[in-house]
């Protein structure tokens, strides 16, 4: 997990090739007031959801991690917190990996807790199991890239 201000993103370009055209989504003069919902950047390459999360408690969040695409998660107002574990140190299992969602949860406590403030990103790649959770309300941004 990496977490640092939008206005670094660049220095993570070269990780993957369809990272700065997704990251670009992240300048939107209008990010703060587009819908929810899911927007398509670069077809299956990248993708953003846009979500108005209401509060959800840390014994609430359940680890999740994905196999096929990394996420970067970025608070556009508010402050999410990430629960962060090794994918690799995950034990229990809440599912079965489903292909459809990339997503396969865990029921283990995260290892350690970070908070995103406004501006800020975290981008989880699929070594890194997360649970995001939030005191209030927080509206994020999302990233869905491809890692191939």
């Amino acid at each position: 997990m990496i977490i640092d201000h939008l206005d670094n993103v660049a220095q993570y370009f070269e990780l993957n090739p369809h990272f700065e055209k997704a990251c670009a989504f992240l300048r939107r003069d209008d990010l703060a007031q587009l819908e929810p919902g899911n927007y398509d950047i670069d077809g299956d390459n990248a993708w953003a959801i846009v979500s108005a999360s209401v509060p959800k408690a840390r014994a609430d969040g359940e680890l999740e991690a994905h196999r096929h695409y990394l996420d970067v998660h970025y608070t556009v107002s508010g402050v999410e917190c990430v629960g962060w574990r090794a994918t690799g140190a995950c034990t229990i299992p809440i599912s079965e990996y489903d292909a459809e969602e990339d997503a396969i949860l865990f029921a283990d406590e995260p290892l350690l807790w970070v908070n995103i403030p406004h501006g800020h990103l975290a981008l989880l790649l699929p070594s890194d199991a997360h649970a995001p959770v939030r005191e209030g309300s927080v509206r994020k941004v999302i990233l869905k890239i491809a890692t191939a």
